[in-house]
């Protein structure tokens, strides 16, 4: 396994990973699940608003359903709403290409030039995250670890998919850099001591001590996550 590097007195020698999320990060799935989750509250019974959906963003499955049928008027199981979440986005992510967020790409493409290691960590389930991946794949990108909404006990925002990233590529995850775009996704990356970068979409996220915020991937680049390490640690 892959030792982080650090100094003789247990400080970061260098940025050892680079930890990426996935939905509103990475690729602007958000339009999608909006659609999807109006179809689904509208089985229910209820109407779906963007106050609604800002309310989710960054959480696991679980806790989607829960928050829809605590929203519906007519009956229907867990296993009902989840299979229909799930069901509609694997089919319009079958159908549509979700567009990369702006610098997304290329910041990954010179993470991996650099030889830096990195993994993908998503709170989606398996399905969503592989037709996201087929779809990077398609654009020349891929990772090679992912952690996703099956892989953990706990979810965003636990630490545990952080941590469990960061083992799987042999690194103090205090020596990593995540990037995020929610407050749950945030607070998972700093609980597990990741410095971590948000770029916020429909959920704000405030400055926080140690915390950068910046309005864009397009605007970071590889310097800026070893400069941001280097003045974290």
């Amino acid at each position: 396994m892959r030792t982080a590097p650090t100094g003789a007195d247990g400080a970061c020698a260098g940025l050892a990973a680079v930890l990426f999320d996935m939905d509103g990060l990475l690729v602007d799935t958000e339009p999608l699940w909006f659609e999807v989750e109006q179809e689904v509250m509208a089985r229910l019974g209820g109407e779906w608003t963007e106050r609604d959906q800002r309310a989710l963003i960054g959480g696991s499955l679980r806790r989607s359903v829960g928050y829809m049928l605590g929203r519906a008027t007519r009956p229907a199981t867990a296993e009902a709403v989840a299979e229909w979440l799930i069901g509609g986005m694997a089919g319009l992510l079958a159908e549509r290409e979700a567009a990369a967020m702006p610098g997304a790409l290329e910041l990954v493409a010179q993470v991996r030039a650099a030889g830096i290691p990195f993994a993908l960590v998503t709170s989606s389930e398996r399905v969503i995250m592989d037709a996201v991946l087929r779809s990077l794949a398609r654009r020349g990108i891929s990772f090679p670890v992912t952690v996703c909404g099956g892989d953990v006990r706990r979810t965003k925002p636990d630490p545990e998919p952080y941590q469990l990233a960061a083992a799987m590529l042999g690194a103090d995850p205090r020596c990593c850099v995540a990037l995020e775009d929610s407050p749950s996704g945030v607070a998972a990356a700093e609980a597990a001591g990741c410095v971590t970068v948000a770029v916020p979409g429909p959920a704000a996220v405030p400055a926080g001590p140690g915390r950068a915020v910046i309005a864009s991937l397009a605007e970071v680049d590889l310097p800026l996550l070893r400069a941001l390490l280097a003045r974290s640690r």
